[in-house]
């Protein structure tokens, strides 16, 4: 059997060469993946930005902090 041998490497350096372009291969991924999640954290963080800045002092709609608020002043 034939094997698809077209650099002439022996087999160390063939293993070698496949678990290198492996590796670099997962980090092109894992690269792939940060810069998509940094988009999104960008994105939003330009939205944040356009608000208008009233939007920021207005007051937080689900208002949990009421209740403790009336006992610790009781």
């Amino acid at each position: 059997m034939k094997e698809d041998n077209i650099l002439d490497m022996n087999n160390k350096s063939r293993l070698t060469a496949d678990i290198t372009f492996l590796m670099l291969k997962g980090a092109g991924y894992a690269a792939v993946v940060v810069v998509a999640i940094w988009f999104l954290i960008a994105a939003f963080a330009a939205i944040g930005r356009a608000l208008p800045e009233e939007s920021r002092d207005t007051p937080d709609p689900i208002n949990r902090a009421a209740p403790m608020e009336q006992t610790v002043a009781d």
